[in-house]
């Protein structure tokens, strides 16, 4: 497994324990995997409740943000749900120059992710 896959993981399943306490209805698709669908769309994770839809959540990586990942966005955030990416915190300026570039700032929830070790 490379290591942006496996920052990945380690951020959807932290997001996963942490939701499921405000969604009670939790579908994840890990890389590769095409098991929870959303009008023809294979996100991250979906959250909802009650049957109904609340959101749409993307991990992202260094090696994954790109013109081409934006477009997914765009796709995706017109959906009808709101959209939330999880970026690394060092690329949220990156990020939101490729959300105004898209006309997407608007209508994409951003939160931010750090990894850090401290050694003694």
């Amino acid at each position: 497994m490379e290591y942006d896959d496996l920052i990945h993981e380690m951020i959807l399943e932290h997001l996963r324990k942490r939701l499921s306490r405000e969604y009670k209805e939790l579908g994840i698709n890990k890389p590769g995997e095409k098991k929870v669908e959303y009008k023809g769309h294979y996100p991250d994770m979906i959250l909802g409740n009650h049957n109904m839809t609340l959101a749409i959540l993307e991990v992202e990586t260094d090696k994954s943000i790109s013109e081409k990942q934006a477009e997914k966005w765009k796709a995706v955030s017109g959906l009808g749900v709101k959209l939330i990416l999880m970026i690394p915190k060092d690329m949220k300026v990156r990020v939101t120059e490729l959300l105004w570039a898209k006309g997407l700032m608007d209508k994409v929830s951003l939160g931010t992710y750090e990894i850090s070790v401290k050694m003694p």
